[in-house]
């Protein structure tokens, strides 16, 4: 490593890089679930927001807090896509791959292009590691990895005589340090500032100075080490790209939504009650909202997921604002109260963070599989409003919706994410508040009815919502529960009549909300060949297939749902203006069933249960192959 340090010192002796300028790059770093990939992705992530490039992320991890070492599914990786133009999607094929082991580059190296940029930690591909992840001879030497433009760097080595020196120094923290040495080495090569990531470093360890001391240096070595050899002769760089002018962070779904979720609290001037049991992947909503909680927030842990969802209620019932987080194991055990919050309308948000399963499946990968559930998944007919963001910052803006409608129409409200965009991250305009209409929450304090004494707890406004009362005002006493109510006075009933009425009552209210929802938009034409219908985080690979094939001169056209219960008013319309739709969905055809029974359109079904989001162009080829046969035809 001196002579690296030399050669940085000694201009005369650095070999000629030459600069090429790309509009776009996707990049993965990929090793061991221990080798700090997931870090050292986000600290490139935040040096190409601060550089103002458009990014979108996608890191993939095992749910096992520490998998095998060196086995396949023990790999841990973090894909980037940074850009000069805007982006919707984290990329389909690589240009760079950083494998960190034998493992990672058997996992991942199908996704890198035909002569694209492959860097391997040399010192890790051993004998051991390579039967361990099924090697039978070294792909670094056996020609093997021919298509692509091969870099064995002994990164390991170059790590540990950089940082074993400094003093308190373990062997376990020296290995734990490689991470930034390949974080060194791709900012060289893609031309990012180091000061960002020094910075945090300096502020993460800040009582630590020999960790911070030898992630510094490992990071500059790795930075200077691309820089002074001879083999990696371009640096890449990628503009800024053109974005509305304001002030901007990066920021995951989960992130978005705790900030939603605290900006709708303070909107409504109400408290807000977060109860959750953690689950993979929506613990992190309850982490987040821990750090806000001196913004009017308070959080509870329950013991499980029924224990959660029925604290909300009370919370609800109290009058602050109720709200848990789950995924799809976790729904299920939540649904009889989820029933118990539709018919006692009580205002309470659920978040679901869908994961791929059944059961407990395959927890940290995402899937698109709960929409049924969440319509449907409760006894007795018992609607409720369906909200799907379809970005990071998207959910800001829905979990706020979400909360406005829940008081609003007091019905519980079900907010439906996935992992893939819980943690995506994208760079985010950061609104003003003061732009954000207030949210309205009115407790009745006095009796509506004149000439009637009793107070009756189920009468209803022109929104068809019930009074909304805290427990204790006088003369308002009431009680709610399970059993279903008399229309007005909120009395039991097992009236068969009053039954139907209130069935129908509360389908109205739900179907209603439909008000609150902007019309669906189109990108593209208005009318055409093919429409491309997707829901929540289908949205950026299914928008730049379409737009990809609008700029080839193709008749098509896509709209992304947010509103899913109910549906926008003008769907149909929009829908029967096509004379295909193509539905792009995470599951095995749920939305396609429901556009299905409500709609009489041609529509096909593109499915995809692998634990990964769409790739463009897997969209784009079944466009492509529906438009030669309406050609045909």
């Amino acid at each position: 490593m001196e002579e690296v340090q030399k050669l940085k010192k000694e201009n005369k002796n650095r070999p000629y890089k030459s600069k090429q300028t790309l509009e776009r790059v996707v990049i993965r770093l990929a090793g061991d679930s221990g080798d700090g990939m997931q870090l050292a992705g986000l600290k490139f992530t935040s040096a190409s927001v601060m550089l103002g490039n458009d990014v979108s992320t996608f890191p993939d991890y095992p749910a096992e807090i520490r998998a095998p070492q060196g086995t396949l599914a023990g790999v841990s990786g973090f894909q980037i896509h940074f850009s000069s133009t805007e982006i919707y999607t984290p990329g389909d094929r690589l240009d760079t791959l950083v494998a960190m082991n034998p493992a990672a580059l058997k996992v991942n190296i199908g996704d890198l292009k035909s002569n694209g940029i492959l860097i391997c930690d040399k010192d890790s591909f051993t004998p051991r590691t390579l039967a361990k992840a099924g090697y039978t001879s070294n792909p670094l030497e056996d020609d093997s990895l021919q298509n692509y433009r091969l870099f064995s760097v002994n990164i390991t080595k170059f790590n540990k005589e950089t940082v074993s020196k400094i003093e308190g120094m373990t062997g376990k923290q020296i290995n734990l340090t490689r991470n930034f040495f390949a974080l060194g080495l791709i900012s060289w090569l893609y031309d990012r500032p180091l000061d960002t990531t020094i910075k945090w470093i300096k502020s993460k360890f800040k009582n630590r100075p020999n960790i911070v001391e030898a992630n510094t240096n490992t990071l500059k070595a790795g930075y200077y080490f691309g820089e002074t050899n001879e083999f990696l002769a371009i640096q890449y760089s990628v503009p800024k790209a053109t974005m509305e002018p304001g002030l901007y962070r990066y920021i995951s779904g989960t992130q978005a939504l705790a900030l939603g979720l605290a900006t709708a609290a303070q909107l409504a001037k109400k408290e807000l009650f977060f109860g959750a049991y953690p689950i993979t992947p929506a613990s992190d909503i309850l982490h987040e909202l821990v750090r806000l909680r001196g913004y009017g927030i308070k959080t509870f842990q329950a013991e499980d997921e029924i224990a959660a969802i029925g604290s909300i209620i009370g919370a609800a019932f109290g009058g602050s604002i109720g709200v848990t987080g789950t995924s799809g194991p976790g729904l299920a055990l939540m649904s009889e109260a989820l029933g118990l919050a539709v018919i006692t309308e009580l205002p309470i948000v659920l978040i679901n963070v869908q994961r791929a399963g059944p059961s407990t499946g395959m927890p940290t990968k995402p899937e698109q599989s709960d929409l049924l559930q969440v319509l449907f998944g409760r006894n007795g007919e018992s609607p409720l409003p369906v909200l799907a963001p379809q970005s990071p910052g998207d959910c800001f803006d829905l979990s706020i919706e979400a909360v406005r409608i829940a008081v609003k129409y007091m019905t519980p409200v079900v907010l439906l994410s996935d992992a893939y965009l819980a943690n995506n991250i994208d760079p985010w305009k950061i609104p003003n508040l003061d732009d954000q209409s207030p949210i309205e929450v009115f407790h009745l304090t006095k009796s509506l009815e004149s000439g009637n004494d009793r107070f009756t707890p189920y009468s209803r406004n022109e929104h068809l919502s019930r009074p909304y009362v805290l427990p204790g005002t006088k003369g308002l006493e009431h009680r709610i529960g399970g059993l279903e109510k008399e229309k007005i006075t909120g009395d039991v009933s097992y009236d068969p009549l009053n039954h139907e009425e209130m069935v129908n009552l509360r389908e109205q209210k739900i179907s209603g909300i439909v008000k609150e929802f902007p019309l669906q938009e189109v990108y593209g034409p208005a009318e055409g060949d093919v429409l491309v219908l997707s829901w929540g985080s289908t949205h950026g690979a299914a928008h730049t297939a379409s737009e990809n094939l609008r700029n080839e001169g193709f008749s098509v056209a896509n709209t992304n749902l947010r509103f899913i219960n109910p549906l926008p008013s003008n769907l149909g319309d929009i829908l029967g203006s096509f004379k295909r739709i193509l539905i792009p969905e995470m599951n095995k055809g749920q939305l396609h069933l429901i556009i299905q029974a409500r709609y009489s359109v041609r529509a096909k079904s593109l499915t995809k249960v692998q634990g990964k989001p769409f790739h463009v162009d897997e969209i784009e080829a079944l466009i492509r192959k529906i438009i030669a046969g309406i050609n045909h035809d």
